[in-house]
């Protein structure tokens, strides 16, 4: 099962290393390997995100995810985007850009620097919007019953994640985008912007997806009740048992995308603190990425969100606490071995729960009993 899940990207690991070895020596070698362990630290969080999503999906969308969404994450996010961004901030062609990023490696990461405020403020409200939504659902399971409790009864007020995440966005704007770190002066509608940017992406994807998503448990509904009382599946295949398929799992699949951009803006930021090289970072976070799409499809395939129920919560709470830090960053460094760290010690403490409870109910990754009301204790 390990190595079923895990070959590709020891494989990849292995051929990205002597790659980098044979190109860049030793030394080429090492900032790749930093690079990788960089990425896998910052995202672990991203994989329980995304295993609680995937695991929706049909066996067809997770072979999709792998494959077609890792050559997204690689060479999209890891490769393609910082040059977009410096096309972007710099007005140039996207040929003149690529130029720049290779011959004049200095002036490349100067102007992706630059474009951090903008990253920061998109990538910060989406992450703070998917935190929210989270905490403000009523979940058969709480974590921290002491937040989580009076966090859902005021969810039942509409739009109230909507509100709240335009709050901080003003407050940010208006407190960090002036003689911000990175790039100097005044970029509060820079950051009104992209933060508005990053806000409207989350409701157009996530509402999408969610759409479908509920049409076709709707339809899977019908269908059982036309035939009540009978042993046979779900006619058309697409029941939970199975996974979104269609419509529904593309734009689950999209929204996915979309969340391993945000959770790699941290990562090609600080990236540039080891290398300006743009192909060593994406070769280095790329292989990164790689661990966490296996790791993400590990998490499905062993049900360890089902045997760990708390598992979604101190995700939630790294994505939470990084949506913060990103938008600290706005004008502060922050480094990211703290930003790492909070992620690695949030799931630690709910992995821990998680296993108190198990030994509790005194059925160690049983989650069949009662929900209602079901806490940690913490």
């Amino acid at each position: 099962m390990l190595l079923k899940t895990f070959g590709w990207s020891f494989a990849i690991t292995v051929v990205g290393l002597v790659v980098a070895g044979v190109l860049w020596g030793w030394q080429g070698l090492a900032i790749v390997g930093i690079l990788s362990i960089l990425e896998i630290s910052l995202s672990f969080d991203n994989a329980v995100i995304n295993a609680g999503i995937l695991r929706k999906m049909n066996a067809f969308w997770q072979k999709i995810f792998l494959t077609v969404g890792i050559l997204i994450a690689v060479f999209g996010m890891r490769l393609v985007f910082p040059v977009v961004i410096v096309a972007i901030t710099a007005k140039l062609g996207p040929i003149e850009a690529v130029k720049l990023a290779i011959n004049d490696k200095a002036h490349y990461q100067e102007l992706v620097t630059s474009a951090h405020p903008a990253i920061a403020a998109f990538g910060g409200m989406f992450l703070l919007m998917i935190f929210l939504d989270f905490i403000f659902e009523e979940r058969d399971y709480k974590w921290l019953s002491w937040i989580e409790k009076p966090m859902a009864k005021m969810g039942k007020l509409d739009m109230l994640s909507v509100i709240i995440a335009l709050v901080v966005l003003l407050v940010s704007a208006m407190t960090l985008a002036t003689d911000v770190a990175h790039g100097g002066g005044d970029k509060t509608a820079t950051v009104l912007l992209a933060g508005v940017a990053g806000l409207i992406t989350y409701l157009v994807v996530g509402g999408i997806s969610g759409y479908f998503e509920g049409k076709l448990e709707e339809d899977d509904e019908d269908d059982e009740e036309s035939e009540a009382g009978a042993a046979a599946p779900v006619a058309n295949g697409a029941g939970s048992a199975v996974g979104l398929a269609g419509k529904a799992a593309f734009f689950m699949f999209l929204y996915l995308e979309v969340i391993d951009a945000s959770f790699s803006f941290d990562g090609v930021i600080g990236a540039f603190a080891i290398t300006n090289d743009i192909f060593m970072m994406a070769l280095g976070l790329g292989i990164g990425a790689m661990y966490i799409r296996s790791l993400t499809v590990f998490l499905v395939r062993k049900g360890t969100l089902d045997d760990y129920v708390y598992l979604e919560h101190g995700a939630h709470y790294a994505i939470g606490a990084l949506a913060v830090i990103l938008l600290i960053t706005i004008r502060y460094e922050v480094s990211e071995v703290v930003t790492g760290l909070i992620g690695i010690v949030l799931i630690g403490l709910s992995f821990a729960s998680s296993v108190v409870r198990n030994r509790r109910e005194g059925k160690p990754g049983d989650t069949s009993g009662t929900k209602a009301e079901v806490t940690s204790g913490v």
